[in-house]
């Protein structure tokens, strides 16, 4: 929004702006914030930045906690849900250093735009550009408890099928299970919602592809943005989420990006949809290859397959992931790829033929990751695959339904991960892709290590209510 102090300064002047706010992504891919007046925005914060504590970012640790971060006014917008007239705009980390503060190098911006400069001095390509999709559910209620005595949660959809009887109001319709694909209103009761919502992003400058009702009856969309550079998009994920969660919130509903908040329904992806260029010229099409694809392509592809486990434990980083990543419910578990099937890992899109949109997506990711870390580790995957010429060979084409292959087909074709202890296994054993170049700083993988495996023991310690119908009477 701004190129320099003296503009910020000015807007704030001119609009009446009376705050300004700090967006900060921590470790998880939150974001936290701290606010100033908008008068106390001046060099000294440009130059010196603000202090914080790293340490409850889950950065660093606590005897090396103090850190700062420098606002980047590039990223500034008017935050459309203070009633304060504010200015936002997110903050880059840096560690306090002599003779001057350097960029720390496990704040996610740090390593996405280090992923970058990674693929512009390989001299393979200057630009990645991606197109994610926002799968999330939308409910009118939540309620969750977790202690010694009660472990419970209670979602609440108006139009989900189970409220078909309800006797107080009801006026009859509701979405079937599974049945909610491109549903019009009065079933769909969620389009203005959906619509309301691209505008606020589209005043942000995110420009929205279409946005549609998904298959999960109980308020399950899908919003599709155009395609950015891969720092831009992560950007742009963070204030996508930030501002569908927050005007949920106005109309008194709740929004939820977890990848399976209901059990027997459609789970919540983040497909990303990614291609390469140089000098503006793409690279990932031939009129020769399979599906229009160049060699390049198929390399990425090679890459992306071969590190797909591995991946996952940052594309995937939820315990929640895995009850996703099932087979039957249009998420893929197989890892292969083929053109237009979407049961495999990567898909190529038929409908991608020109030069400049030939592309495929990466079907497994889902919004609990941090955007920063996940597509800088896609990327780094891929140009391990053209730097190392890995063919996809042996990972397809599979131009057919891989949902229905039997338990003995699928022990002869890699599968994903069914947990996160495996995909964290997995990063253990290879992750020399992400640390080439310094792009992902060996602390950083094992800080990830060492939090997500103290998550996944949190959860596998908890009683579940299906044991005490499993087990209770034995």
């Amino acid at each position: 929004m701004f190129k320099n102090l003296q503009q910020a300064q000015d807007y704030c002047r001119d609009n009446g702006i009376k705050m300004v706010d700090f967006m900060m992504i921590d470790l998880n891919g939150r974001w936290r914030h701290l606010t100033i007046p908008a008068e106390r925005l001046t060099e000294h914060t440009m130059e010196h930045g603000i202090g914080f504590d790293g340490s409850n970012y889950g950065f660093a640790p606590i005897e090396k906690s103090d850190m700062i971060f420098v606002p980047d006014l590039s990223s500034a917008y008017v935050d459309e849900f203070s009633s304060v007239p504010t200015v936002a705009m997110i903050g880059d980390v840096f560690v306090i250093d002599l003779p001057k503060n350097r960029r720390f190098d496990q704040d996610p911006r740090n390593v996405a735009y280090h992923a970058q400069e990674y693929m512009k001095k390989s001299g393979i390509a200057d630009e990645m550009r991606i197109g994610p999709e926002y799968e999330f559910h939308v409910f009118d209620h939540v309620s969750y408890e977790v202690s010694p005595h009660n472990t419970r949660y209670t979602l609440d959809s108006e139009q989900a099928e189970w409220n078909s009887g309800d006797e107080i109001h009801n006026l009859g319709y509701k979405m079937a299970k599974k049945g909610g694909y491109h549903m019009a209103p009065p079933l769909d009761q969620l389009s203005d919602f959906r619509s309301e919502v691209v505008m606020l992003m589209e005043n942000q400058g995110i420009q929205v592809k279409y946005h549609h009702h998904e298959v999960g009856g109980p308020g399950q969309l899908e919003i599709e943005v155009e395609f950015g550079g891969m720092m831009e998009m992560a950007d742009k994920t963070m204030m996508a989420k930030h501002l569908i969660k927050n005007y949920a919130v106005s109309v008194d509903k709740s929004v939820t990006f977890m990848p399976k908040p209901l059990y027997e329904e459609a789970g919540n992806g983040m497909h990303v949809h990614m291609h390469l260029f140089k000098g503006g010229k793409p690279l990932f099409y031939s009129e020769e290859g399979y599906a229009q694809l160049s060699e390049m392509a198929h390399h990425f592809i090679g890459g992306l397959l071969t590190h797909a486990r591995a991946l996952c434990a940052f594309t995937n980083p939820s315990t929640n992931s895995y009850k996703r990543l099932v087979p039957g419910y249009e998420a893929p578990v197989t890892i292969g790829y083929a053109t237009s099937n979407r049961s495999s890992v990567i898909r190529i899109p038929a409908y991608a033929k020109a030069p400049m949109d030939k592309r495929f997506e990466l079907r497994s990711p889902d919004a609990t990751c941090n955007p920063y870390y996940a597509f800088a580790a896609i990327l780094m995957a891929g140009l391990d695959g053209v730097k190392n010429k890995i063919s996809p060979e042996g990972h397809g084409p599979y131009d057919f339904n891989l949902y229905n292959l039997t338990a003995d087909e699928q022990k002869k074709i890699e599968q994903l991960p069914r947990t996160l202890d495996e995909a964290l296994d997995a990063l253990e054993a290879d992750h020399d892709f992400l640390t080439e170049g310094g792009v992902f700083p060996q602390r950083l993988i094992d800080i990830w290590l060492e939090n997500k495996r103290a998550e996944a023991a949190r959860c596998s310690q908890i009683p579940h209510p299906v044991e005490f119908e499993l087990y209770y009477d034995l």
